[in-house]
């Protein structure tokens, strides 16, 4: 391979040379052409004639060279040189620009954009590790507990009362664990766009009242009231099974973090543009770190409530809202509650 490539450099060499020796010998001849010498005169100036078209293509040779690798060369090993850091996996890898060229440059300005390519990159790098030791961590949890449950269940020497209590232990991780993989494969999809909304008009008051009520024996089993102000006739034009997500997540989440005999509330009233719900509980409420980072995967502000969830919910919702080209907030504090807000398009 460098055998070829000394012959590609002393062909492109003597190609070069040639090729500038030719243009001043005709400047030459040009020149003489006009002058009145004779042929005498013309001999004897021939040797002379000679060694200055060699010298004079030897000078242009050694200037093109020269700028050729500071203009072309170096910053070529330098974008070669980092491209081949970045393909083996350094993804903090700055290319320098090239110092005597300017902003506007070609090589500087696909440095500039390789620099912005490569933070992007390990950005997402940072991210897919988290994501993959989140999951090893959330998946860890509930097969510890349905392998513990099951040594257990094998003992002999069980009661009856003791079998039902385990199984029942491995029913809930079971399908803690079945939830979690939906979640993934489900958030996966919204955010690779393999899921595209299927926008139809319907009644999102009628929407939110079914939803809330698949959540019934829960908010009786905490004895808590469920205060509604749903406007009717709210028509919106959008995918009702990916807001479904939303608003069982939202109502799930408030009933949860909700101390027995607390308030859930769930609004909504709209204008002819935009519909507003409104979904806020009494519960533990959050501070204001955790209000910045809730809807990142995998975030639980509330650590006594990690058994219940998988931190996957709310960054569902907020993936179907951004798909909705709708808007999502939360208003918390601390010990008194959270109220999230959802302002969607009633017309795409």
């Amino acid at each position: 391979m460098t055998g070829k490539k000394v012959l590609a450099g002393l062909f492109k060499f003597v190609v070069f040379f040639m090729l500038i020796a030719f243009v001043v010998t005709c400047s030459f001849v040009l020149f003489f052409h006009f002058m009145d010498y004779t042929e005498e005169e013309m001999r004897q100036s021939a040797p002379v004639t000679f060694a200055n078209v060699i010298l004079i293509t030897l000078i242009f040779w050694v200037c093109d060279t020269v700028r050729t690798h500071y203009t072309v060369n170096r910053p070529i090993n330098r974008i070669t040189s980092g491209l081949e850091k970045i393909t083996s996996g350094q993804f903090d890898t700055v290319i320098e620009p090239v110092e005597f060229l300017s902003a506007e440059n070609g090589y500087n300005l696909i440095i500039n954009e390789i620099n912005k390519m490569t933070a992007e990159l390990a950005g997402v790098e940072t991210l897919r590790t988290d994501f993959i030791s989140n999951v090893s961590h959330e998946l860890k949890t509930p097969l510890s507990v349905i392998n513990n449950y099951a040594q257990l269940l094998q003992s002999k020497e069980l009661t009856d009362s003791e079998r039902e209590e385990y199984a029942a232990a491995i029913t809930a991780a079971s399908s803690r664990l079945s939830e979690l993989i939906a979640n993934i494969l489900k958030l996966n999809k919204l955010e690779n766009q393999q899921i595209y909304p299927d926008r139809r008009e319907y009644d999102l008051g009628g929407q939110l009242g079914d939803c809330l009520l698949q959540f019934e024996s829960r908010w009786e089993q905490k004895n808590i009231d469920i205060e509604t102000d749903i406007a009717d006739g709210v028509s919106i034009n959008a995918d009702s099974e990916l807001l479904s997500i939303v608003w069982n997540n939202l109502f799930s989440n408030a009933i949860k973090f909700t101390e027995p005999g607390g308030t859930v509330f769930v609004g909504l009233e709209a204008d002819e543009d935009h519909a507003k719900v409104t979904v806020r509980d009494s519960g533990c409420g959050m501070d204001a770190v955790t209000g910045r980072h809730i809807f990142e995967k995998f975030y639980q502000g509330d650590t006594s409530h990690s058994a219940q969830g998988n931190g996957l919910g709310l960054a569902l919702v907020k993936r179907v809202i951004d798909i909705e080209h709708g808007e999502i907030s939360v208003d918390s504090e601390l010990g008194k509650g959270s109220t999230f807000t959802v302002k969607l398009r009633r017309r795409q």
